[in-house]
Protein backbone atom coordinates (compact mmCIF):
# COMPACT_ATOMS: atom_id res chain seq x y z
CA UNK A 1 0.00 0.00 0.00
CA UNK A 2 1.22 3.48 -0.80
CA UNK A 3 0.10 7.08 0.18
CA UNK A 4 -0.07 9.78 -2.18
CA UNK A 5 1.03 13.67 -1.75
CA UNK A 6 -1.03 15.70 -4.38
CA UNK A 7 -0.57 19.35 -4.83
CA UNK A 8 -3.19 21.12 -4.45
CA UNK A 9 -2.45 23.72 -6.63
CA UNK A 10 -2.36 21.73 -9.74
CA UNK A 11 -3.78 18.12 -8.98
CA UNK A 12 -0.92 17.08 -9.66
CA UNK A 13 0.73 14.06 -7.61
CA UNK A 14 3.83 15.09 -6.12
CA UNK A 15 4.97 12.09 -4.56
CA UNK A 16 4.27 8.50 -2.95
CA UNK A 17 5.26 6.97 0.45
CA UNK A 18 5.26 3.40 1.46
CA UNK A 19 2.70 2.48 4.34
CA UNK A 20 4.23 1.62 7.20
CA UNK A 21 3.70 -2.33 7.93
CA UNK A 22 3.07 -4.15 10.93
CA UNK A 23 6.78 -5.53 10.91
CA UNK A 24 8.15 -2.18 10.95
CA UNK A 25 5.40 -0.45 13.32
CA UNK A 26 6.34 -3.18 15.76
CA UNK A 27 10.31 -2.35 15.30
CA UNK A 28 9.13 1.60 15.60
CA UNK A 29 7.16 1.58 19.20
CA UNK A 30 10.06 -0.97 20.49
CA UNK A 31 12.75 1.74 19.87
CA UNK A 32 10.58 4.51 21.16
CA UNK A 33 9.88 2.58 24.87
CA UNK A 34 13.84 1.91 24.90
CA UNK A 35 14.40 5.42 24.31
CA UNK A 36 12.22 6.53 26.32
CA UNK A 37 13.19 4.58 29.12
CA UNK A 38 16.53 6.13 28.85
CA UNK A 39 15.25 9.57 28.23
CA UNK A 40 13.08 10.05 30.85
CA UNK A 41 15.59 9.71 32.99
CA UNK A 42 18.04 12.49 32.20
CA UNK A 43 18.19 15.75 33.86
CA UNK A 44 15.35 18.14 32.35
CA UNK A 45 18.17 20.38 31.79
CA UNK A 46 19.65 17.63 29.45
CA UNK A 47 16.56 16.92 27.94
CA UNK A 48 15.78 20.69 26.73
CA UNK A 49 19.02 21.28 25.20
CA UNK A 50 18.35 19.67 21.75
CA UNK A 51 15.59 22.11 21.68
CA UNK A 52 17.60 24.95 21.74
CA UNK A 53 19.21 23.26 18.22
CA UNK A 54 16.20 22.49 17.04
CA UNK A 55 14.60 26.44 17.30
CA UNK A 56 17.81 27.20 15.03
CA UNK A 57 17.13 24.40 12.57
CA UNK A 58 13.68 25.38 11.79
CA UNK A 59 14.65 29.00 11.64
CA UNK A 60 17.64 28.39 9.19
CA UNK A 61 15.74 26.25 6.96
CA UNK A 62 12.33 27.99 7.23
CA UNK A 63 12.01 28.73 3.64
CA UNK A 64 12.67 24.81 2.68
CA UNK A 65 10.02 23.76 5.34
CA UNK A 66 7.95 26.42 3.77
CA UNK A 67 8.09 25.51 0.61
CA UNK A 68 7.25 21.94 1.28
CA UNK A 69 3.79 23.13 3.48
CA UNK A 70 2.99 24.99 -0.14
CA UNK A 71 3.24 21.99 -2.15
CA UNK A 72 1.38 19.32 0.10
CA UNK A 73 -1.30 21.56 1.54
CA UNK A 74 -1.38 24.87 -0.16
CA UNK A 75 -0.01 27.35 2.14
CA UNK A 76 1.49 30.74 1.14
CA UNK A 77 4.71 30.89 1.28
CA UNK A 78 4.88 33.54 3.69
CA UNK A 79 2.84 32.02 5.91
CA UNK A 80 4.78 28.69 6.06
CA UNK A 81 8.26 30.89 6.92
CA UNK A 82 6.30 31.97 9.91
CA UNK A 83 4.47 28.67 11.19
CA UNK A 84 8.48 27.50 11.37
CA UNK A 85 9.44 30.57 12.94
CA UNK A 86 6.35 30.21 15.80
CA UNK A 87 7.39 26.22 16.07
CA UNK A 88 10.82 27.72 16.92
CA UNK A 89 9.77 29.79 19.59
CA UNK A 90 7.41 27.10 21.22
CA UNK A 91 11.37 25.19 21.16
CA UNK A 92 13.27 27.95 23.00
CA UNK A 93 10.19 28.41 25.51
CA UNK A 94 10.32 25.13 26.45
CA UNK A 95 14.45 24.89 26.73
CA UNK A 96 13.77 28.39 28.92
CA UNK A 97 10.73 27.22 30.60
CA UNK A 98 10.83 23.28 31.48
CA UNK A 99 12.83 22.60 34.32
CA UNK A 100 10.62 25.52 36.05
CA UNK A 101 7.56 23.98 34.99
CA UNK A 102 8.43 20.29 36.22
CA UNK A 103 9.80 20.63 39.71
CA UNK A 104 8.69 18.93 42.34
CA UNK A 105 6.56 20.82 44.46
CA UNK A 106 6.05 20.90 48.13
CA UNK A 107 3.55 20.27 50.08
CA UNK A 108 3.23 19.97 54.11
CA UNK A 109 1.52 17.21 55.28
CA UNK A 110 2.03 15.22 58.81
CA UNK A 111 5.31 13.50 57.49
CA UNK A 112 8.34 14.58 57.71
CA UNK A 113 8.76 14.79 53.95
CA UNK A 114 6.06 15.62 51.28
CA UNK A 115 5.79 16.74 47.50
CA UNK A 116 4.50 15.63 44.32
CA UNK A 117 6.71 14.88 41.19
CA UNK A 118 6.06 15.14 37.59
CA UNK A 119 7.78 12.32 36.20
CA UNK A 120 6.78 11.03 31.72
CA UNK A 121 4.41 8.46 31.18
CA UNK A 122 6.06 6.88 27.76
CA UNK A 123 5.76 6.80 24.04
CA UNK A 124 2.54 9.44 23.21
CA UNK A 125 0.64 8.64 19.54
CA UNK A 126 0.43 12.13 18.00
CA UNK A 127 -2.48 12.12 15.31
CA UNK A 128 -1.84 15.54 13.31
CA UNK A 129 -3.76 17.55 10.74
CA UNK A 130 -2.65 18.70 7.76
CA UNK A 131 -3.70 22.11 8.07
CA UNK A 132 -0.52 23.32 9.84
CA UNK A 133 1.73 20.18 9.21
CA UNK A 134 4.70 21.87 11.42
CA UNK A 135 3.10 23.31 14.01
CA UNK A 136 0.83 21.15 15.28
CA UNK A 137 3.52 18.71 15.63
CA UNK A 138 5.97 20.85 17.65
CA UNK A 139 3.19 22.39 20.06
CA UNK A 140 2.33 18.83 21.22
CA UNK A 141 5.87 17.55 20.73
CA UNK A 142 8.54 20.32 22.19
CA UNK A 143 6.65 19.96 26.29
CA UNK A 144 5.94 16.11 25.74
CA UNK A 145 9.41 15.77 24.96
CA UNK A 146 10.53 18.26 27.67
CA UNK A 147 8.93 16.67 29.94
CA UNK A 148 10.67 13.10 29.03
CA UNK A 149 8.45 11.52 26.79
CA UNK A 150 8.92 10.12 23.28
CA UNK A 151 7.00 10.95 20.52
CA UNK A 152 5.16 8.48 17.63
CA UNK A 153 3.91 10.72 14.62
CA UNK A 154 0.59 9.83 13.09
CA UNK A 155 0.50 12.92 10.42
CA UNK A 156 -2.92 13.51 8.16
CA UNK A 157 -1.46 11.22 4.64
CA UNK A 158 -1.73 14.34 2.48
CA UNK A 159 1.54 15.62 4.19
CA UNK A 160 4.11 12.66 4.88
CA UNK A 161 6.91 14.42 3.34
CA UNK A 162 6.24 17.28 5.89
CA UNK A 163 5.98 14.19 8.77
CA UNK A 164 9.53 12.54 7.66
CA UNK A 165 10.59 16.11 7.40
CA UNK A 166 9.77 16.69 11.14
CA UNK A 167 11.12 13.29 12.13
CA UNK A 168 15.03 14.09 10.24
CA UNK A 169 14.64 17.53 12.30
CA UNK A 170 14.22 16.09 15.35
CA UNK A 171 17.25 13.57 14.93
CA UNK A 172 19.99 16.06 13.58
CA UNK A 173 18.84 18.58 16.60
CA UNK A 174 20.80 15.80 18.83
CA UNK A 175 17.12 13.83 20.34
CA UNK A 176 18.22 10.43 20.67
CA UNK A 177 17.57 7.96 18.20
CA UNK A 178 13.72 6.47 18.25
CA UNK A 179 12.53 9.13 20.35
CA UNK A 180 10.48 11.08 18.19
CA UNK A 181 9.45 8.85 14.94
CA UNK A 182 7.07 9.24 12.43
CA UNK A 183 4.52 6.14 11.39
CA UNK A 184 3.30 6.72 7.68
CA UNK A 185 -0.47 5.20 7.88
CA UNK A 186 -4.19 5.67 6.33
CA UNK A 187 -6.30 6.93 9.52
CA UNK A 188 -8.36 3.63 9.40
CA UNK A 189 -5.41 2.07 10.66
CA UNK A 190 -4.80 4.01 13.61
CA UNK A 191 -7.20 2.01 16.02
CA UNK A 192 -4.39 -1.03 16.57
CA UNK A 193 -1.59 1.67 17.28
CA UNK A 194 -3.78 3.37 20.20
CA UNK A 195 -4.36 -0.24 21.66
CA UNK A 196 -0.88 -1.18 21.15
CA UNK A 197 0.12 -1.52 25.48
CA UNK A 198 3.83 0.53 24.66
CA UNK A 199 1.52 3.87 23.72
CA UNK A 200 1.23 5.43 26.68
CA UNK A 201 -1.56 8.30 25.50
CA UNK A 202 -2.59 9.80 22.72
CA UNK A 203 -3.46 13.35 21.41
CA UNK A 204 -5.48 14.63 19.07
CA UNK A 205 -6.02 17.59 16.46
CA UNK A 206 -8.75 17.40 14.12
CA UNK A 207 -12.57 17.12 13.33
CA UNK A 208 -15.07 16.76 16.15
CA UNK A 209 -15.87 13.44 14.76
CA UNK A 210 -12.26 11.94 14.84
CA UNK A 211 -12.00 12.99 18.03
CA UNK A 212 -14.87 10.81 19.36
CA UNK A 213 -13.35 8.26 17.87
CA UNK A 214 -9.69 7.98 19.11
CA UNK A 215 -11.58 9.42 22.85
CA UNK A 216 -13.51 6.04 22.33
CA UNK A 217 -10.50 3.99 21.51
CA UNK A 218 -8.62 5.11 23.86
CA UNK A 219 -10.84 4.83 26.81
CA UNK A 220 -11.40 1.44 26.22
CA UNK A 221 -7.90 0.90 27.03
CA UNK A 222 -7.68 3.23 29.54
CA UNK A 223 -5.08 5.41 27.86
CA UNK A 224 -5.20 9.67 28.55
CA UNK A 225 -6.16 12.11 25.61
CA UNK A 226 -5.91 15.26 24.89
CA UNK A 227 -8.00 16.36 21.99
CA UNK A 228 -8.05 19.95 20.03
CA UNK A 229 -11.30 19.75 17.90
CA UNK A 230 -13.08 22.02 15.33
CA UNK A 231 -14.16 25.50 15.99
CA UNK A 232 -16.20 27.78 14.83
CA UNK A 233 -15.40 31.14 16.61
CA UNK A 234 -17.24 34.01 16.91
CA UNK A 235 -15.74 37.12 16.41
CA UNK A 236 -18.21 39.99 18.33
CA UNK A 237 -18.28 43.72 17.26
CA UNK A 238 -19.62 45.96 19.70
CA UNK A 239 -20.91 49.01 19.30
CA UNK A 240 -18.01 50.92 20.39
CA UNK A 241 -15.40 48.94 18.38
CA UNK A 242 -12.64 50.42 16.06
CA UNK A 243 -14.37 49.19 12.65
CA UNK A 244 -11.49 50.15 10.74
CA UNK A 245 -8.94 48.03 12.96
CA UNK A 246 -11.69 45.24 13.48
CA UNK A 247 -12.63 44.69 10.09
CA UNK A 248 -9.07 44.17 8.72
CA UNK A 249 -8.28 41.53 11.66
CA UNK A 250 -11.79 40.08 10.87
CA UNK A 251 -10.36 39.26 7.24
CA UNK A 252 -6.99 38.25 8.47
CA UNK A 253 -8.50 36.05 10.94
CA UNK A 254 -10.93 34.46 8.68
CA UNK A 255 -8.10 34.45 5.94
CA UNK A 256 -5.09 33.01 7.07
CA UNK A 257 -4.05 29.65 6.03
CA UNK A 258 -6.97 30.22 3.24
CA UNK A 259 -9.60 29.83 5.91
CA UNK A 260 -8.57 26.06 6.71
CA UNK A 261 -8.00 27.23 10.99
CA UNK A 262 -10.05 25.52 14.05
CA UNK A 263 -8.98 28.60 15.28
CA UNK A 264 -9.95 30.75 12.73
CA UNK A 265 -13.11 33.38 13.46
CA UNK A 266 -15.88 31.70 11.38
CA UNK A 267 -19.06 33.73 12.71
CA UNK A 268 -18.86 37.42 12.60
CA UNK A 269 -21.24 38.77 15.37
CA UNK A 270 -22.18 42.76 14.91
CA UNK A 271 -24.48 44.41 16.61
CA UNK A 272 -27.50 46.41 14.87
CA UNK A 273 -25.97 50.18 15.19
CA UNK A 274 -22.69 49.16 13.48
CA UNK A 275 -23.74 46.26 11.35
CA UNK A 276 -23.52 47.80 7.47
CA UNK A 277 -20.46 50.13 8.79
CA UNK A 278 -18.37 47.18 9.73
CA UNK A 279 -19.99 45.22 6.61
CA UNK A 280 -18.43 47.78 3.79
CA UNK A 281 -15.51 47.71 5.72
CA UNK A 282 -14.75 44.04 5.85
CA UNK A 283 -16.11 42.83 2.60
CA UNK A 284 -14.09 45.87 1.14
CA UNK A 285 -10.77 43.86 3.01
CA UNK A 286 -11.62 40.36 1.86
CA UNK A 287 -12.09 41.19 -1.57
CA UNK A 288 -8.41 42.70 -1.36
CA UNK A 289 -6.48 39.69 -0.53
CA UNK A 290 -5.27 37.82 -3.62
CA UNK A 291 -6.00 34.41 -4.27
CA UNK A 292 -3.51 32.59 -6.20
CA UNK A 293 -0.55 30.18 -6.89
CA UNK A 294 1.27 29.65 -2.81
CA UNK A 295 4.31 29.47 -3.74
CA UNK A 296 4.08 33.00 -5.76
CA UNK A 297 5.39 36.19 -4.07
CA UNK A 298 2.00 38.23 -2.70
CA UNK A 299 -0.36 35.14 -2.79
CA UNK A 300 -2.43 36.09 0.55
CA UNK A 301 -5.06 32.70 0.03
CA UNK A 302 -4.32 29.63 -1.66
CA UNK A 303 -5.93 26.64 -2.42
CA UNK A 304 -7.95 24.08 -0.30
CA UNK A 305 -5.87 21.40 0.68
CA UNK A 306 -7.98 18.51 -0.87
CA UNK A 307 -10.68 18.38 -3.72
CA UNK A 308 -13.03 16.63 -1.16
CA UNK A 309 -12.67 19.29 1.38
CA UNK A 310 -13.45 21.96 -1.27
CA UNK A 311 -16.53 20.05 -2.64
CA UNK A 312 -17.97 20.27 1.01
CA UNK A 313 -17.49 24.10 1.56
CA UNK A 314 -19.32 24.72 -1.52
CA UNK A 315 -22.07 22.69 0.24
CA UNK A 316 -22.10 24.36 2.91
CA UNK A 317 -22.52 27.62 0.75
CA UNK A 318 -24.76 26.67 -1.53
CA UNK A 319 -26.87 25.12 1.43
CA UNK A 320 -27.08 28.07 3.75
CA UNK A 321 -27.78 30.02 0.20
CA UNK A 322 -30.98 27.86 -0.08
CA UNK A 323 -32.21 28.42 3.80
CA UNK A 324 -31.62 32.21 3.66
CA UNK A 325 -28.29 33.49 4.07
CA UNK A 326 -27.32 35.93 1.21
CA UNK A 327 -23.92 35.93 -0.80
CA UNK A 328 -22.29 39.30 -1.14
CA UNK A 329 -18.80 37.95 -2.50
CA UNK A 330 -17.58 35.20 -4.03
CA UNK A 331 -19.25 31.72 -3.22
CA UNK A 332 -18.55 30.13 -6.91
CA UNK A 333 -15.60 27.26 -7.68
CA UNK A 334 -13.42 28.92 -10.19
CA UNK A 335 -12.51 27.09 -13.35
CA UNK A 336 -8.61 25.88 -14.07
CA UNK A 337 -6.94 23.10 -12.53
CA UNK A 338 -6.35 23.20 -8.00
CA UNK A 339 -8.76 23.43 -5.21
CA UNK A 340 -8.84 26.59 -5.50
CA UNK A 341 -11.66 28.76 -3.44
CA UNK A 342 -12.35 32.28 -3.61
CA UNK A 343 -12.37 34.54 -0.32
CA UNK A 344 -16.31 34.75 0.32
CA UNK A 345 -19.05 36.74 2.57
CA UNK A 346 -22.51 35.78 3.39
CA UNK A 347 -24.83 37.49 5.54
CA UNK A 348 -28.50 36.88 7.05
CA UNK A 349 -27.04 34.05 8.19
CA UNK A 350 -28.88 32.18 11.04
CA UNK A 351 -29.17 28.87 13.20
CA UNK A 352 -30.42 26.07 10.91
CA UNK A 353 -27.72 26.99 8.28
CA UNK A 354 -24.47 24.98 7.71
CA UNK A 355 -22.69 28.40 7.42
CA UNK A 356 -24.05 28.92 11.74
CA UNK A 357 -24.05 25.24 13.00
CA UNK A 358 -20.96 23.53 11.44
CA UNK A 359 -17.17 24.41 11.16
CA UNK A 360 -16.62 26.11 7.84
CA UNK A 361 -13.28 24.92 6.85
CA UNK A 362 -12.00 27.32 4.13
CA UNK A 363 -12.61 31.02 3.22
CA UNK A 364 -16.35 31.45 3.91
CA UNK A 365 -17.22 33.96 6.51
CA UNK A 366 -20.90 34.43 8.24
CA UNK A 367 -22.00 38.09 9.02
CA UNK A 368 -24.57 37.97 11.49
CA UNK A 369 -27.01 40.80 12.30
CA UNK A 370 -27.57 40.86 16.53
CA UNK A 371 -29.87 43.39 19.03
CA UNK A 372 -26.92 44.38 21.76
CA UNK A 373 -24.74 43.06 23.79
CA UNK A 374 -26.33 39.76 25.16
CA UNK A 375 -28.01 39.02 21.86
CA UNK A 376 -24.41 38.81 20.77
CA UNK A 377 -23.37 36.54 23.75
CA UNK A 378 -26.48 34.59 23.32
CA UNK A 379 -25.45 34.16 19.40
CA UNK A 380 -21.52 33.49 20.20
CA UNK A 381 -22.79 30.01 22.58
CA UNK A 382 -25.25 29.00 20.59
CA UNK A 383 -23.19 26.78 18.84
CA UNK A 384 -21.68 23.02 19.41
CA UNK A 385 -18.21 24.60 19.65
CA UNK A 386 -16.32 26.25 22.44
CA UNK A 387 -12.57 26.80 21.04
CA UNK A 388 -12.19 30.87 20.85
CA UNK A 389 -13.85 34.07 20.66
CA UNK A 390 -12.74 37.54 20.10
CA UNK A 391 -14.67 40.46 21.26
CA UNK A 392 -14.21 43.81 19.85
CA UNK A 393 -14.96 47.28 22.13
CA UNK A 394 -12.95 49.96 22.94
CA UNK A 395 -13.91 49.34 26.81
CA UNK A 396 -11.66 46.84 28.02
CA UNK A 397 -13.59 46.33 31.35
CA UNK A 398 -16.68 45.40 29.18
CA UNK A 399 -14.89 42.98 26.76
CA UNK A 400 -14.04 41.47 29.87
CA UNK A 401 -17.14 41.03 31.51
CA UNK A 402 -18.17 39.45 27.67
CA UNK A 403 -15.06 36.97 28.16
CA UNK A 404 -16.93 35.76 31.11
CA UNK A 405 -20.30 34.86 29.59
CA UNK A 406 -18.66 33.10 26.27
CA UNK A 407 -18.34 29.34 26.39
CA UNK A 408 -15.04 29.04 24.79
CA UNK A 409 -11.07 27.81 26.05
CA UNK A 410 -9.89 31.58 24.78
CA UNK A 411 -11.34 34.98 24.30
CA UNK A 412 -9.03 37.51 23.03
CA UNK A 413 -10.37 41.31 23.61
CA UNK A 414 -9.30 43.62 20.56
CA UNK A 415 -6.91 40.59 19.08
CA UNK A 416 -6.55 38.23 16.83
CA UNK A 417 -7.45 34.98 18.83
CA UNK A 418 -4.13 32.60 18.63
CA UNK A 419 -2.35 30.02 20.15
CA UNK A 420 0.75 30.98 21.53
CA UNK A 421 3.58 29.28 23.92
CA UNK A 422 2.93 31.40 27.26
CA UNK A 423 -0.80 30.53 27.35
CA UNK A 424 -3.12 27.32 28.00
CA UNK A 425 -4.49 26.25 24.41
CA UNK A 426 -7.81 24.34 24.11
CA UNK A 427 -11.67 24.19 24.33
CA UNK A 428 -14.97 23.01 25.72
CA UNK A 429 -18.19 20.90 24.51
CA UNK A 430 -17.45 19.98 20.56
CA UNK A 431 -14.31 21.57 20.94
CA UNK A 432 -12.44 18.88 23.30
CA UNK A 433 -10.92 18.60 26.14
CA UNK A 434 -7.18 19.06 27.63
CA UNK A 435 -4.98 21.92 27.24
CA UNK A 436 -1.49 22.15 25.11
CA UNK A 437 1.18 24.71 25.75
CA UNK A 438 2.13 26.76 28.87
CA UNK A 439 3.07 25.25 31.93
CA UNK A 440 -0.67 23.49 31.62
CA UNK A 441 -0.04 21.44 28.49
CA UNK A 442 3.21 20.03 29.42
CA UNK A 443 1.28 18.78 32.22
CA UNK A 444 -0.79 16.87 30.44
CA UNK A 445 1.39 13.77 29.72
CA UNK A 446 2.85 13.54 33.06
CA UNK A 447 2.35 11.13 35.84
CA UNK A 448 1.70 13.33 39.00
CA UNK A 449 3.34 11.31 41.66
CA UNK A 450 2.88 11.96 45.45
CA UNK A 451 5.55 10.97 47.35
CA UNK A 452 5.41 11.01 51.37
CA UNK A 453 7.97 10.17 53.43
CA UNK A 454 7.64 9.43 57.35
Amino acid sequence: MTIASINPATGELLETFPETSGAELDRILTRAVAAFSDWSRCPVAARTGPLGEAARLLRERKHRYARTMALEMGKPLAQGEAEAEKCAWACDYYAEHAEQFLSPVSRPTDAARSYVRLDALGPVLAIMPWNFPFWQVFRFAAPALAAGNAGILKHAPNVSRCALEIEQLFREAGFPDGLFQAVLLPNEAVAPVIADPRIRAVTLTGSDRAGSQVAEQAGRHLKKTVLELGGSDPFIVLADANLDQAARTAADARLLNSGQSCIAAKRFIVVEPVFERFLERFVAAVAARRLGDPLAAGTDVGPQARADLRANLQRQVEESVRRGAKLVLGGRVPEGPGFFYPPSVLTAVANGMPAFDEEVFGPVAAVIRVRDDADAVRAANASPYGLGAAVWTEDRERGERLAAELDVGSVFVNGLVRSDPRLPFGGVKRSGYGRELSEFGLREFVNVKSVWVG
